[in-house]
């Protein structure tokens, strides 16, 4: 995606410093100057953080008007209290940018059972609110970063019905990553107009081609949440069909965005060194493409290989065979880096060992399997697994 202006006509955003982390911003901000309709996908783990329970149940109505977020404290496992300062922070973004409590979304993201900072919540809103800008959202993706390395940006742009449409989005994610319709968190905004069931369902279908297929370590959040804000002031007629051009074309782009923050999700992974594509081909099934393409993705066995620059597609059969995903090993290929190592229930000699060992010295690599069994296809981007990620991890709270 070539890089341009992270600004969408209507939106002002802005991200501050209150002191929750120990260094960094760590208080956003988005608002949309206009009435906004608006979706949202949410984790699906049993244990969830009070934002998540609050926004999901306000994502209903399909309209919001502000988005506010902090990073440092997750506000997971806190009770009574934890619902109690969630409907606060809500309450504090609400007056802050003038409109209602039930426009404002939350989400809050880092260390679970410590309760939210209410005192410094509270002083990075008004702060934000007094930042806000259309040049803002860089500063918000900063600001929602935990174990993050880099900000993660994108945007795209259309036309409908001529009218020029932007869509811009922000994602955090670095650590316990494994979707399930949704991820880590990310906030997308658009000035196209969208009913809101039909922004729902574009949404849904984006998640699951993106964020759906990326994984980092195989852990689901406890706080995963994704929205989307569409405001309408780009003036065309709102979008109701999915069959129409204008919908394709919103769904076009919004894939575009979506898909670019997922594989940076994925090349920020705790530790990573080396964004790896895995691609399953000639599966029996859908579920058993998805199902061989999540095995190979998440083994600590092929992630560590890959680490090395080691070429050892035994251990990718293995983790496939291991999940009973159906193959027909006569006619399944492996493939590192391009070079096939496995061909027709044989590895290919250690020239291809040898050239696929280089081809994984690379910062970008793809892993392919064609299993032989059928038409099936899927696509997850993960990455290797290096010392630091046991580093990070082993004194996260400490």
């Amino acid at each position: 995606m070539a890089p341009t202006r992270l600004v969408v006509p209507g939106f002002r955003a802005a991200g501050v410093r209150a002191g929750i982390k120990t260094k960094g911003l760590d208080v956003a901000l988005i608002v949309s100057d206009a009435p906004a309709s608006v979706a949202g996908v949410f984790t699906r783990s049993t244990v969830v953080g009070a934002p998540v329970a609050l926004s999901r149940a306000k994502v209903r109505r399909g309209r919001g008007r502000a988005i506010a977020v902090n990073a440092g404290v997750s506000n997971v496992a806190m009770g009574a209290r934890g619902l109690r300062d969630a409907r606060a922070m809500a309450a504090l973004a609400a007056r802050a940018v003038g409109c209602s409590e039930d426009e404002v979304f939350i989400a809050s993201t880092g260390v679970i059972g410590h309760p939210l900072p209410m005192d410094k919540i509270g002083r990075g809103i008004a702060a934000a609110a007094k930042a806000l800008r259309p040049e803002g959202l860089g500063d918000a993706s900063r600001a929602i970063m935990t174990t993050d390395l880099v900000a993660k940006t994108a945007v795209a742009r259309t036309k409908i019905d001529g009218r020029a449409v932007t869509i811009a989005g922000i994602a955090k994610g670095s650590g316990m990553i494994e979707p399930n319709m949704a991820t880590m968190l990310s906030f997308l905004v658009t000035d196209a107009a969208i009913a809101p069931p039909l922004l729902r369902r574009l949404l849904r279908d984006a998640a699951d081609e993106s964020y759906n297929r990326v994984t980092v370590d195989g852990e689901s959040s406890t706080s995963d949440t994704v929205l989307l804000l569409a405001n309408g002031v780009a003036g065309h007629a709102p979008l109701r069909d999915a069959a129409s051009a204008g919908a394709r074309r919103f769904a076009a782009a919004l894939g575009e965005v979506t898909q670019a923050l997922a594989r940076a999700i994925a090349r920020d992974g705790e530790g990573a060194t080396k964004l790896v594509t895995v691609r399953v081909a000639g599966a029996r099934s859908a579920a058993d493409a998805e199902r061989a393409a999540k095995r190979v993705a998440n083994s600590m066995l092929v992630k560590t290989a890959l680490f090395g620059g080691d070429p050892n597609w035994g251990r990718i059969l293995q983790t496939i065979g291991a999940g009973r995903v159906a193959l027909r090993l006569d006619r399944t290929e492996v493939r590192l880096g391009g070079v096939a190592v496995f061909r027709r229930g044989a590895p290919t000699g250690d020239g291809a060992r040898r050239r696929a060992g280089r081809a994984l010295g690379a910062k970008e690599i793809e892993v392919a399997v064609d299993l032989g069994a059928g038409r099936h296809t899927a696509t997850v981007w993960t990455c290797d697994l290096s010392y630091d990620y046991v580093r990070i991890n082993a004194d996260y709270t400490t």
